[in-house]
C-alpha cells in the first residue's frame, strides 16, 4: 500500500472513530425539550430581532465602552506576556504553563479572580489577559519556530543574539502576528461581552437581563451592537490608531481592584485550602473529602462535559460539510451564496455562549441547547474556511455538477483540511463545553459556579484543575492525531 492510499485508510479509520463517539453521545445525552411551547416563545424573540429597541437600556454606551476596554487592554496584556513567553517557547517548563493557562476559560478566571479583586476593571482585564498569554505564547512561539532559520545564520559570527533576533527573525513573522493578534481582538470583544454574565458591566450583563426578562427587543439591538463592532473592525481598528484606542481603554477603565492584600493572602492560604486540611482533620480525612468531591461532581462534571462536547463535534462535523458549499464559489449563483455568506458571518460572530443562552430560553434546560450552539457557531467557522480553500481548487470544464461535483471532485480534495480543522477545534469545543455549565447545564462549569456560590473555594479550584486536565487531553490527543493523520496544522 502506497503511503498516499496508507494516510486515507487513516482518515477514513479517525473519522469512523469520530462518527461512533459521536454517535454514542448522542445516544447518552439528554436531549429533552422541557418549554412547553417552544414556537411561540420563538414568534416573540423573532419579533424583537425584528424590531430591535436601541433606546430601551439606558447604559448602552457605557456597556459598550466597558466591552472595548477589557478587550483592549486584555489583549495589550496577553500579547506582552505572551511574547516574552514565546522568547522561551524552546524551553521546557514554558509550554505546560502556556497550556494551562490557555486552558482556563476566560469566565471561570473571572469567577476566581472576582474574590480577589472584586467586581472591577482588573477582574475584567486579566480574566482575558490570562488565557490569551498563554494562547499568543503558543501561537508566537510557533510562528518564531517556523521561521526560517538562514537570515539568522547568515549575519555575522559576533552580532549578539539579541540582534539577529530583531533583525533576522522577526520580521519574517511580524505580518503573521499582526494578521493574529487582530483575530484574537475579535475574539476578545466576544469574550468582553459575556463576561457581563458573571456581573462584570460589559454588553452582556444588560443582553442576559433582557432576554431573561422577555425584553427581546432590547436584547436584539444589545447583539446587534456587538455583530456592528465585530464585523468593521477591519474599519476601525488601524495600526497608527491603536496607541490611541489603548490609552481611551485605559483612561475609561482604569485597571483597578477592589480587594488588597490581605484578601489576597487569605484567599491562597485559607480559602483554597481543603476544608479537611484547613480544620486539622488529617489525612484520612482529605481521602474521604476528595472521593465525595470526585463521586458528587468531579466525575459527573467531566462525563457530561465529555458527552456534550463529542455530540457538539459530530453536529458540528455535520453541519460544516452540509453548509460549506452554500458559500463555495464552485456550486449555486451569486445569490445563494451572498445569503449563505451573510448566515455564516451571524453564526461565527454570534459567541456561543449567547447561543445557548438563547436555546435555553426557546428549550429550556437540557444538553440540547449546548450542542445546538456549540455545533451551530463551530460548524459555521469551519464552513467559511472549508468554501474559502475551495476558492483555490481548479477543476476542468467538463466536470460533474451538483451532487456528484461536491462528492467526488471537491470533499475528496478539501476533506483532509476539514479533518484537521475539526480536531483542531475540538479542543476549543471541550474548553467551552465547560463553561456552558454557567448557565445551568450540568457540565463541569455547573459544579463550579455553584461551587463560587456556596464559598466553597477549595472545590472550586479542584473543579477548575478537573477542567484544565481534561481540556490538556483532549488537546494532546488532538495534536498527535493530526500528526500521525498528517494533517496541517491550522490556527483559527
Amino acid at each position: 500500500m502506497t503511503g498516499a492510499a496508507t494516510t486515507a485508510a487513516g482518515w477514513r479509520r479517525a473519522s469512523g472513530c469520530l462518527l461512533l463517539a459521536g454517535l454514542l453521545a448522542f445516544a447518552v445525552a439528554d436531549l429533552a425539550i422541557t418549554r412547553g411551547a417552544p414556537g411561540a416563545e420563538l414568534a416573540r424573540m423573532a419579533g424583537g430581532f425584528l424590531r430591535p429597541d436601541f433606546l430601551a437600556t439606558g447604559a448602552l454606551w457605557s456597556a459598550l465602552a466597558n466591552t472595548l476596554a477589557f478587550a483592549f487592554q486584555g489583549v495589550a496584556l496577553g500579547v506582552v506576556a505572551g511574547f516574552l513567553l514565546a522568547l522561551g517557547w524552546h524551553r521546557r517548563p514554558v509550554r505546560p504553563l502556556a497550556a494551562s493557562v490557555r486552558a482556563v476559560h476566560e469566565l471561570f478566571w473571572g469567577l476566581l479572580l472576582m474574590q480577589v479583586l472584586g467586581l472591577s476593571s482588573l477582574t475584567g482585564v486579566l480574566a482575558i489577559a490570562l488565557p490569551y498569554a498563554g494562547i499568543f505564547a503558543k501561537v508566537f512561539g510557533e510562528f518564531l519556530e517556523e521561521a526560517d532559520p538562514a537570515p539568522a545564520a547568515a549575519l555575522a559570527a559576533d552580532r549578539r543574539r539579541l540582534g539577529r533576533f530583531f533583525f533576522a527573525r522577526l520580521p519574517l513573522v511580524w505580518a503573521d502576528i499582526k494578521a493574529y493578534t487582530a483575530y484574537r481582538l475579535e475574539c476578545a470583544l466576544r469574550a468582553s461581552a459575556i463576561l457581563g454574565f458573571i456581573g462584570l458591566p460589559t454588553l452582556g450583563f444588560h443582553l442576559e437581563t433582557a432576554f431573561r426578562e422577555g425584553h427581546y427587543d432590547a436584547g436584539a439591538a444589545l447583539l446587534y451592537l456587538l455583530f456592528a463592532l465585530i464585523l468593521t473592525l477591519r474599519v476601525w481598528l488601524r495600526g497608527p490608531l491603536i496607541p490611541v484606542y489603548l490609552l481611551a481603554a485605559l483612561y475609561w477603565a482604569p485597571p483597578m481592584g477592589q480587594g488588597n492584600w490581605t484578601t489576597l493572602v487569605r484567599f491562597v492560604t485559607v480559602d483554597l485550602v481543603p476544608a479537611p486540611l484547613a480544620r486539622g482533620q488529617g489525612w484520612p480525612a482529605l481521602g474521604d473529602w476528595a472521593w465525595m468531591l470526585w463521586r458528587d461532581q468531579v466525575g459527573p462534571g467531566l462525563w457530561h462535559t465529555l458527552v456534550l462536547g463529542l455530540a457538539a463535534l459530530l453536529l458540528t462535523a455535520v453541519l460544516a460539510l452540509v453548509l460549506f458549499p452554500l458559500r463555495s464559489p464552485l456550486f449555486g449563483n451569486r445569490a445563494t451564496r451572498a445569503l449563505s455568506h451573510g448566515l455564516l458571518v451571524v453564526l461565527r460572530t454570534t459567541p456561543e455562549f449567547f447561543l445557548a443562552f438563547l436555546f435555553l430560553i426557546l428549550l429550556g434546560p437540557s444538553m440540547l441547547p449546548g450542542i445546538l450552539a456549540l455545533a451551530l457557531h463551530t460548524g459555521a467557522i469551519i464552513a467559511h474556511l472549508m468554501a474559502r480553500f475551495s476558492e483555490g481548487l481548479r477543476l476542468r470544464a467538463d466536470s460533474a455538477r451538483g451532487v456528484n461535483r461536491y462528492a467526488y471532485e471537491v470533499l475528496p480534495r478539501l476533506y483532509p483540511n476539514f479533518l484537521a480543522l475539526l480536531l483542531y477545534r475540538w479542543e476549543i469545543i471541550m474548553r467551552e463545553t465547560a463553561v456552558l455549565g454557567i448557565l445551568g447545564i450540568h457540565t463541569l462549569g455547573f459544579y463550579i459556579d455553584s461551587s463560587v456560590a456556596e464559598f466553597r473555594f477549595d472545590r472550586t479550584l479542584v473543579l477548575m484543575l478537573a477542567t484544565v486536565c481534561l481540556n490538556l487531553a483532549v488537546d494532546a490527543f488532538s495534536r498527535r492525531l493530526r500528526a500521525r493523520l498528517r494533517l496541517k496544522e491550522t490556527r483559527t
